[in-house]
C-alpha cells in the first residue's frame, strides 16, 4: 500500500468558456510548480472544443506534465463534469480546485500530507482572494464567502469540518465508490454573472461522511488563491448568493437531520454571532475614522443578512414563501 509521501494526486479542472484561458494557464503554472510531482492534471471542458484545444496545446508547448484534457459530451453543469473527470482520473487522491484558482507551492505536497491518517477521507483548505482591483478590498473576512472566497475563519489548525470547499478540495480514490456529484445539486447557470443553488460539494460530502463514517480535514496549510472579480461585488450577484446559501442551508437540513453538524449549523451560527457581535461594533466604530469604507460594510453585512435569511425561510416553507424556484437575475 502506498505511504503518505508517494500517493499519486490527480487534480481534476472543469470549465466551459474560453474567457477564463488565461486563468487556466496560470492555474496550470502553480501546478507545475508544485513541490510535489506525483501528479497528473484531468482537465474537462464543455461548451467549446476550442477551450479545449487551447488547453491542450498551452500544455504541449509549456511543458506542462502528465496532462489529459477531454471533452464533456453528455449532461452539462459542474457535477457531470467532475464526474467524468474522475473516470479518467489514475491517482489515489483525487482533488477538485476551480478554473480561477492559483495553487501555492506546497499545495499538493500538503494535501497529500494530509492523507497520512487512515481515517481521513477527504481533505479542504481554505481560499483567499485575489482582488480584479484594489477598490474591493475593503471586503472583511467574514463576508468572504459572498465572493467565493473563504479562510474559515476562527480555524488556525487542522480539524474535522462538515463539508469542503468546492474550489479547494480532494478525496480518496475509495470515496467514489460510495457517491459521486449529483446533477440536482451540482445545476450552475451558465453565464458567470448569475448565482444558482449550486451545493454539489457539501452534499458529496455530507453523503461521504455519513456513508464512511471517516472525516473530511481542513488543514489551513492546503490553500489556494481565488480571483474575485468585480462582478461579485454588484447587487445581483450578492443577493443571489446570500439567498441560495440561505435556501442551500435549510434544503441540506431537510436532508440530512440524522448528521448532527448538519442539523445544527455549527459553524454558520459561530459567523452569525462573529458578525453581531464582533464585526458590526467593530464597523460602528469605523464610522468615526473612514465613514466611507464602513458604510459599505455595513450596507452590505445587512443586506446579506437579510436574503440569507429569506433563502434559508424558503429552504424551510416553499410553499408559503413561494420562493423555492426563483432565481435572482
Amino acid at each position: 500500500m502506498s505511504t503518505a509521501q508517494n500517493l499519486t494526486l490527480s487534480i481534476v479542472i472543469t470549465s466551459y468558456t474560453t474567457e477564463r484561458l488565461n486563468d487556466i494557464y496560470e492555474l496550470l503554472e502553480s501546478i507545475r510548480n508544485q513541490k510535489y510531482v506525483r501528479i497528473e492534471v484531468i482537465f474537462v471542458a464543455e461548451r467549446s472544443s476550442e477551450l479545449l484545444e487551447r488547453v491542450k496545446n498551452y500544455a504541449e508547448a509549456n511543458d506542462i506534465p502528465n496532462l489529459i484534457a477531454v471533452f464533456n459530451n453528455g449532461a452539462l453543469g459542474q457535477s457531470p463534469a467532475r464526474n467524468l473527470g474522475i473516470k479518467h482520473a489514475t491517482g489515489e487522491i483525487i482533488g477538485f480546485v476551480d478554473d480561477d484558482v492559483l495553487l501555492f507551492s506546497d499545495w499538493a505536497k500538503e494535501t497529500v500530507k494530509s492523507y497520512e491518517d487512515s481515517s481521513i477521507i477527504g481533505v479542504t483548505g481554505p481560499a483567499f482572494p485575489i482582488w480584479e482591483n484594489e477598490s474591493m478590498t475593503w471586503l472583511p473576512p467574514e463576508l468572504y464567502w459572498i465572493a467565493s472566497c473563504t479562510d474559515f475563519i476562527g480555524l488556525t489548525k487542522p480539524q474535522a469540518v462538515r463539508t469542503a470547499g468546492g474550489m479547494n478540495m480532494s478525496f480518496r480514490r475509495e470515496a467514489f465508490n460510495f457517491c459521486r456529484f449529483s446533477r440536482e445539486f451540482g445545476h450552475i447557470a451558465q453565464e458567470q454573472k448569475k448565482v444558482g443553488p449550486v451545493v454539489d460539494d457539501a452534499e458529496f460530502s455530507i453523503n461521504l461522511r455519513l456513508k464512511t463514517g471517516k472525516t473530511i480535514l481542513f488543514n489551513p496549510m492546503v490553500r489556494v488563491k481565488h480571483r474575485v472579480y468585480s462582478y461579485r461585488l454588484s447587487e445581483q450577484f450578492i443577493r443571489g448568493q446570500a439567498y441560495w446559501q440561505g435556501y442551500s442551508k435549510a434544503l441540506l437540513r431537510k436532508m440530512y437531520r440524522d448528521d448532527p453538524d448538519t442539523r445544527s449549523l455549527l459553524r454558520e451560527r459561530t459567523l452569525l454571532r462573529r458578525i453581531l457581535f464582533k464585526l458590526i461594533p467593530y464597523t460602528t466604530l469605523q464610522f468615526f475614522y473612514d465613514p466611507i469604507v464602513a458604510w459599505k460594510i455595513f450596507s452590505l453585512t445587512n443586506r446579506v443578512l437579510f436574503y440569507v435569511a429569506l433563502g434559508f425561510s424558503a429552504g424551510i416553507f416553499p410553499k408559503i414563501t413561494g420562493f423555492s424556484k426563483r432565481y435572482f437575475s
